[in-house]
């Protein structure tokens, strides 16, 4: 904290930082702790404005170096609310810091995955269906609509995120003593992201099999079994399996690895298609 006595209070210019600054969300990322470090660096106008001593700036770097991963035109929004957070930090000796990391927790996987459905499986499809047209005409515009409508959308939500976030941050503050409150708002957006990523493994991830029989002259394929007793089963269990691996601690890249090694071995052998 600030040994000013001086109300710290975040202006424009900060606000502004954090939505430029947004934009490189996902150019700076790595397996093990993914965009923190620009999410760091979104941060970093508003630290300075808001913590004079050195040890505080380095406190409040070292919160956002931590694990973070969202969709890039959610960020605003979550930095948003943390830049309240962070500056009812610098006026409040008894703030709690450790809620700061406790929200991005909360919001960012929930986030990520209305991010991921509402913009690229809704408005990226849209804009290419609106500008197929003209793209299949062969017009140099298809393109350029596409760009035009993509975009338009995508900078306004982060425009509103960013203002909508502050705001909103302003007021969680003063409800995160409230444990009622706060195990509402994170079980709600838990269900909401829950079933965004349930739709999204079924969509998106695709794991089958070939093994068929011949059973006394009839075929049996083993794929078309498993999806009629539970569709989409393997995509799920494999889901599941990274999951388990994941909470057991086991490193992300040897993660990738084995699942690079098995699939070509299993295909190789006829057990995946």
């Amino acid at each position: 904290m600030s040994s000013s006595d001086a109300t710290k209070k975040l202006g424009k210019k900060e606000l502004r930082s954090l939505f430029l600054r947004s934009f490189s969300t996902s150019h700076a990322w790595h397996f093990e702790r993914q965009q923190h470090m620009a999410f760091c660096w979104s941060m970093i106008p508003a630290i300075k404005k808001l913590y004079d001593r050195p040890e505080d700036r380095i406190a409040a770097y070292q919160r956002h170096l931590e694990f973070y991963n969202c969709h890039t035109t959610m960020q605003p929004l979550i930095g948003g609310i943390v830049c309240a957070m962070e500056e009812e930090n610098a006026n409040n000796e008894e703030f709690d810091t450790s809620s700061i990391s406790s929200m991005k927790v909360a919001l960012m996987g929930p986030l990520a995955g209305i991010g991921d459905s509402l913009i690229g499986g809704t408005l990226r499809i849209i804009a290419t269906g609106i500008a197929g047209g003209l793209c299949m005409a062969g017009s140099p515009f298809g393109p350029l609509l596409f760009l035009l409508i993509f975009n338009a959308v995508n900078i306004a939500l982060r425009c509103l995120g960013v203002k909508y976030g502050y705001g909103l941050g302003e007021n969680i503050i003063s409800k995160v003593s409230d444990p009622g409150t706060m195990q509402k708002l994170t079980c709600a957006l838990s269900i909401v992201g829950l079933m965004v990523i349930g739709g999204m493994i079924a969509t998106n991830v695709a794991i089958t099999t070939p093994i068929a029989f011949d059973i006394s002259g009839t075929a049996f394929s083993l794929q078309d079994t498993l999806d009629s007793i539970f569709p989409k089963l393997l995509p799920v269990a494999a889901f599941g399996i990274l999951y388990a691996l994941n909470k057991k601690g086991v490193n992300v890249l040897v993660q990738i690895i084995a699942i690079m090694v098995l699939g070509v071995a299993l295909g190789a052998v006829g057990i995946l298609g």
